[in-house]
């Protein structure tokens, strides 16, 4: 057993001057390095991320201004928006047909009712507008007592947008139907939800607005 003034012997790796409970004693030792700093490599890393996306932004404007691309965009918007604004002053097909006056229109006027008189009645009507007056007489077996709406208006293939149309201004609840015929003439079938006529005014606005057609509303495309 060791006295009690015996001190244990220093550690080599006891620095000198240094003893008690600074005395470091063992065989291992603590490693000493610096401690890591991630901060500084993640700062490093958006860096160099920033710096690669400002250089590829300015090569592709680079590539841009010298190719040409924003006046062959320019350009092409321009043709696109020209030949959009041609295309709607361009008339329709539709309303570049003239269509007949009243007065060139040849009407028959036949009664498909029991009613008797309508026919007289209509056919005068019709001639103090213009219309020329055919046949006044009782409908075909065909059709008699066998229309069940205001009337039918009926003439060859030729007469559906041109005659029919108009004389449809003076009875627009009428069915409109073409058939085998060779003439110009054209029929004014009375049904027997028939009442009378069209309005003077009203049928004169009709034919009014068949002779000047309202244009189309615009459709620009954006932008232009």
């Amino acid at each position: 057993m060791l006295p009690a003034h015996y001190a244990a012997p220093m550690s080599m790796l006891t620095p000198p001057g240094m003893g008690g409970q600074y005395r470091i004693t063992g065989k291992k030792y603590p490693r000493m390095r610096r401690p890591r700093r991630h901060g500084r490599l993640v700062a490093l890393v958006v860096a160099c991320a920033a710096a690669l996306a400002v250089i590829g932004w300015g090569t592709l404007q680079l590539i841009d201004i010298f190719t040409g691309g924003k006046k062959a965009s320019a350009a092409d918007s321009s043709a696109h928006c020209a030949t959009g604004t041609a295309a709607q002053s361009s008339p329709s097909p539709g309303t570049a047909q003239a269509l007949p006056k009243p007065a060139q229109i040849t009407v028959n006027v036949l009664n498909a009712t029991p009613r008797s008189g309508l026919a007289k009645q209509t056919a005068d009507e019709l001639k103090k507008r213009g219309f020329r007056i055919g046949r006044v007489d009782n409908a075909t077996k065909e059709y008699d007592k066998k229309v069940k709406g205001v009337g039918v208006l009926l003439g060859p293939t030729s007469s559906l947008d041109s005659a029919l149309r108009v004389l449809g201004t003076q009875l627009p609840d009428a069915e409109r139907r073409t058939d085998a015929r060779t003439g110009k003439d054209v029929d004014l079938i009375i049904g027997d939800g028939f009442q009378q006529l069209a309005q003077r005014a009203a049928a004169d606005q009709a034919l009014a607005g068949l002779s000047a057609p309202k244009p189309a509303p615009s459709t620009s495309p954006k932008g232009c």
